[in-house]
């Protein structure tokens, strides 16, 4: 089982090296109180019927502490993204997996396999300029392309329908989209399910992040 696409991990790795310093700007009030991360993030509502919701589902570190037994490796690198997040002012962060076979509940995000899965993650920061800058910074190890360089299955900006801050690829059997939005910075990640699907699961976590 690999990741989707080592050409995709190479376009994005190289965009990142382009992508030019952004001028930093003064954060902008948003609503208050914030929406829970574990209200924010994706809901069995959220899929497709026939995907069951993984145990490790929850905040962020207890999920990385679930796969220590059965993925060390894993488990490492998303400690340290979880650490470099924290690093750049996040709070609090939870992640919600469902999949079609429990062997891709301890899965890379992005793994191709047979199975079908959804997962989502929200991680709210203390203020929107550093939601934005985390974003820019990627998350998990997923980094947005930088303007201009947008090779097949990849959109940013507004034509994500998720905002300026927000970057898609699109190309089967891998859809994911990753967004700043207020104080959040949301992943999404579908395997083997279709346009629409996707489109339902992004929507509806986008709407709960205010």
């Amino acid at each position: 089982m690999g990741r989707f696409s080592s050409l995709f991990l190479v376009v994005v790795l190289v965009a990142a090296c382009q992508t030019t310093a952004q001028p930093v700007s003064s954060p902008t009030p948003s609503p208050t109180p914030h929406t829970a991360v574990a209200d924010a993030v994706l809901q069995s509502s959220d899929v497709s019927s026939g995907l069951s919701r993984c145990a490790g589902s929850g905040p962020l570190d207890i999920y990385i502490n679930n796969l220590q037994p059965s993925s060390p490796a894993l488990a490492s690198r998303l400690t340290d993204e979880w650490q470099s997040l924290r690093t750049l002012g996040a709070t609090s962060s939870a992640i919600a997996l469902f999949t079609s076979d429990d062997s891709a509940c301890t899965a890379e995000l992005a793994a191709v396999s047979k199975a079908k899965s959804a997962a989502g993650l929200v991680v709210v920061f203390g203020d929107e300029g550093q939601a934005d800058r985390a974003w820019q910074s990627g998350v998990l190890g997923f980094v947005p392309p930088a303007p201009g360089e947008l090779p097949p299955g990849l959109n940013r900006g507004t034509a994500t329908g998720l905002g300026f801050s927000a970057w898609t690829y699109d190309r089967a059997p891998v859809r994911l989209a990753c967004w700043h939005k207020s104080v959040f910075v949301a992943l999404v990640v579908l395997t083997n399910l279709d346009a629409a699907a996707f489109k339902t699961a992004t929507a509806a976590v986008d709407a709960r992040l205010n």
